[in-house]
C-alpha cells in the first residue's frame, strides 16, 4: 500500500481553509481530548457500597453461582465459588479458564468489569446503592412482586383495574413493609402496578407510546408487532428443572409461540420482548419514532433551531443523536459489568426462589424475611404450580450472569437520558394510542396529554420491569437507571467542548424528577 495514502500529502501542500492552520488544529484537539480525560480523572472517587452477604454467609446462599457446579439444595460448591472469586480478584485471563463449570452453559463476559473506555466516564468512577440484603423486609417486598408478576403474565394491561389477580396483587404488596413500587396514598393499585416511579410513568396506558407506535426505518415504516409466546406456559417449576438449569444445563424444550404476532399487551409479551432486543433496541425504536416528529420536538438548545441558512446533521442531527444512543448503551453496559462482578454478584430471582421452596417444604434453614414466606404470592404460586419455585418466562431462565445491577435497566437509562438532552421533554405526543386486550390492534388513547419526558421515563420503567415480569430481575436492580443516567451525562460533557456551534448546554430531566444542565 503507497505510504502516502495512509500520511497523507505535505501539510504545506494542502487546500485546507479555516480558521486554523492545520499544526493548530492538531493542537487543539489534542487539547481537547485531554481536558475531557482530566475532568473525568478529578472527579472524586466515589465509594462502592455492598450489602455484605458474601461475607455473611459462608455457604454463599446470597449470591450468584448459575453454571457453576453445586448440591441437591442448590448450594454452590465452594471450591468452584472459590476459584471464581480468585479469577474476579486477579483479572487474570488464564485464571477464568479454570473456573470449575457444572455444564454446557458459560459464565456471561465477567472481563468485560476491566474494560477502559475513551469517551465518558471509567466505569469504575460510576457509583451505585447496593441491593437489599438476602433476609430484608426489602428483599422479601422484591420476591413478592415478582410471584405476583408471574401469576399475571397474561392479564392484559388494558385489563388490570377489573382482573381478580392483579387486585389481589395489589392488596397483597400494600401489605409488606418495605415495597419501593409506586403507590397512591400509601397504597398499592392496580393503575400503579409493577410501574415505574419516575415522573409519568404512571400517566396513560401501561405501555409506553414508543413500544407501540409505528416508526420509520429508512423507505420503509414498521409497526410494532411481534412475535408472543402461548399464555399459561412457565418454566422451571420443577425441582430437577430447576437444579439442571442452576448447574448448567441447557433446557429441554424451547419456547412455544402464537402463530400471528401482536402488539405487546402483556407481562408475557413484555418478558418476550426483552429476551431478544438488542441493547439499544428500544431507544433507537424512540428515537426513530421522534425525528419522524419534525424540527418542533427538538430540544430548545439545538442551535440549528433559529438559523435561517443551516440545518443540524453530523452535529445537532439526525447521525449526532443516532450515534449517541448506541454509544451510551456500551459504556452503561460497561459500568454494569463491574458491579454486577466485581461487586454485588447478587443471586438471580430464580436462585432465590430455590432458597424459598427448600426453606418452606423443611430442606434447608434459611434467613428468608417472613413476610415473603406468609404472603399470598408464594401461596398462590404454590396452589398454581405445587411448587415455591419462581415461575420463570424463559426456558432457561435467567442468563449467566449476576442480577445487580440490570443491564437492561442501566443502557436503557443511558439511552432515555440521550434523548432528553436532543429533544423537547414538554413535547405532547400526538395521536397517542393503546393495545387492545388481545394484543391484535391499536386503540386510541383518550384520556390527558402524554409528554415525550414522561413517555421516555416509561419507556424506561418499560424495558426495565419487562426483564422483572420474565422472572429474571428484581425491582431494586432497577437502580441501575441511575447509573445508566450518570454515564450518558458523562459523554454529553464530554463531547460538549468539541462542538463549533454556540450551545448554552444540554438540559436534562432526571429520573429522580431533578433538572440538570450539562
Amino acid at each position: 500500500m503507497d505510504d502516502n495514502i495512509l500520511s497523507g500529502p505535505n501539510p504545506a501542500d494542502s487546500c485546507k481553509i479555516g480558521p486554523t492552520s492545520a499544526q493548530k488544529r492538531n493542537q487543539k484537539a489534542y487539547k481537547v481530548r485531554v481536558r475531557a480525560a482530566l475532568f473525568q480523572k478529578d472527579r472524586p472517587l466515589p465509594g462502592h457500597p455492598c450489602n455484605d452477604d458474601e461475607e455473611l454467609y459462608p455457604k454463599k446462599i446470597a449470591n450468584f453461582s448459575k453454571a457453576l457446579p453445586h448440591n441437591q439444595l442448590g448450594e454452590v460448591k465452594l471450591k468452584a465459588y472459590k476459584t471464581l472469586i480468585r479469577a474476579l480478584a486477579t483479572g487474570d485471563p488464564d485464571v477464568f479458564e479454570t473456573i470449575p463449570m457444572g455444564g454446557a452453559a458459560r459464565l456471561v463476559n465477567p472481563q468485560a468489569a476491566y474494560a477502559y473506555d475513551l469517551a465518558g466516564p471509567d466505569s469504575h468512577h460510576l457509583s451505585i446503592l447496593p441491593p437489599p440484603a438476602f433476609s430484608s423486609a426489602g428483599m422479601a417486598g422484591d420476591m413478592a412482586e415478582l410471584y405476583w408478576q408471574a401469576l399475571t403474565r397474561d392479564v392484559p394491561y388494558a385489563d388490570f383495574g377489573t382482573n381478580e389477580l392483579t387486585n389481589a396483587a395489589a392488596v397483597d404488596l400494600s401489605n409488606f413493609s418495605v415495597f419501593c413500587g409506586p403507590k397512591v396514598n400509601g397504597v398499592v393499585t392496580p393503575q400503579t402496578l409493577f410501574r415505574g416511579n419516575a415522573p409519568g410513568c404512571q400517566n396513560g396506558p401501561y405501555l409506553s407510546q414508543f413500544l407501540l407506535k409505528d416508526f420509520p426505518f429508512g423507505a420503509k415504516t414498521v409497526d410494532q408487532r411481534y412475535r408472543t409466546p402461548v399464555s399459561g406456559v412457565d418454566y422451571m417449576t420443577a425441582y430437577d428443572d430447576w437444579l439442571g438449569i442452576e448447574n448448567g444445563s441447557l433446557p429441554s424444550t424451547p419456547g412455544l409461540y402464537d402463530t400471528a404476532p401482536h402488539y405487546i399487551r402483556n407481562g408475557r409479551d413484555l418478558g418476550e420482548y426483552v429476551r431478544w432486543d438488542f441493547p439499544f433496541q428500544a431507544v433507537l425504536t424512540a428515537c426513530l419514532i421522534l425525528l419522524g416528529f419534525g424540527e418542533a420536538v427538538l430540544a430548545p438548545c439545538n442551535p440549528y433551531l433559529n438559523s435561517a441558512t443551516q440545518v443540524g446533521f453530523a452535529t445537532f442531527g439526525a447521525p449526532h443523536i443516532l450515534d449517541f444512543v448506541a454509544r451510551s448503551a456500551r459504556l452503561a453496559l460497561e459500568a454494569a459489568w463491574f458491579q454486577k462482578w466485581l461487586m454485588h454478584r447478587r443471586l438471580r430471582p430464580e436462585e432465590f426462589g430455590g432458597r424459598v421452596h427448600n426453606l418452606i417444604t423443611g430442606a434447608a434453614d434459611y434467613p428468608i424475611n417472613k413476610e415473603l414466606l406468609n404472603s399470598q404470592a408464594v401461596a398462590g404460586a404454590f396452589s398454581k404450580y405445587g411448587t415455591y419455585l419462581l415461575p420463570q418466562a424463559y426456558p432457561g431462565g435467567c442468563p449467566a450472569h449476576p442480577s445487580f445491577p440490570g443491564g437492561h435497566s442501566c443502557f436503557v437509562g443511558a439511552g432515555v437520558t440521550i434523548l432528553k438532552a436532543f429533544f423537547r421533554e414538554s413535547f405532547i405526543i400526538p395521536n397517542p394510542v393503546e393495545a387492545s386486550s388481545d394484543g391484535l390492534s391499536l386503540l386510541p388513547y383518550t384520556g390527558g396529554p402524554l409528554t415525550v419526558g414522561g413517555e421516555l421515563n416509561k419507556l424506561a420503567a418499560n424495558i426495565t420491569l419487562g426483564r422483572d415480569a420474565a422472572g429474571i430481575h428484581y425491582r431494586s436492580d432497577m437502580r441501575s437507571l441511575y447509573l445508566g443516567e450518570r454515564a450518558a451525562i458523562g459523554i454529553l460533557q464530554d463531547y460538549k467542548k468539541t462542538y463549533n456551534e454556540r450551545i448554552a448546554g444540554f438540559f436534562v430531566t432526571k429520573f429522580d424528577g431533578t433538572k440538570v444542565k450539562i
